[in-house]
């Protein structure tokens, strides 16, 4: 079992991603006005803390949740290892897992301000298959 411990938001790509408390995660879509959401197989990204705090102990410093522009921080889960189709219940959501890792865009914020980028490895892509809201704090359960 896993916890969200961030939810991230932002208007535009590319650039790190503003916490809120809590999302409104639309089914097919993704989270209520993110720049990524949208009818497409990377509707959610989801980044675990354990993975930014190997980028700390890499001597990286003023890193935080949603700076690699993940929409979800969470902890407790080796997001990576999850094989695709997974389910994960997030807070009133259902979730499948649709890709591990991305290529870094040659404009990617985070790549130029911190000379490398987890998201390549360790983050991962969801898409919605069951709308409602997720809170900081909510549990990870994943289905079998």
């Amino acid at each position: 079992m896993g916890k969200v411990i961030a939810i991230n938001i932002s208007e535009k790509k590319g650039v790190p991603k503003e916490s809120i408390p809590e999302g409104n995660f639309i089914e097919d879509f993704g989270l209520e006005g993110d720049a990524h959401a949208g009818k497409w197989h990377r509707q959610v990204s989801l980044l675990g803390n354990e993975s930014i705090e190997k980028m700390k102990k890499m001597g990286i410093e003023g890193l935080c949740s949603g700076k690699f522009a993940e929409n979800l921080t969470t902890q407790g889960i080796n997001l990576y290892e999850l094989p695709i189709g997974t389910k994960l219940k997030i807070g009133n959501t259902l979730q499948e897992v649709t890709q591990i890792g991305k290529e870094c865009h040659s404009g990617c914020a985070i790549f130029h301000q911190v000379g490398q980028c987890i998201m390549p490895k360790e983050g991962i892509f969801t898409k919605v298959l069951k709308g409602g809201k997720i809170r900081v704090g909510d549990d990870i359960s994943v289905i079998e």
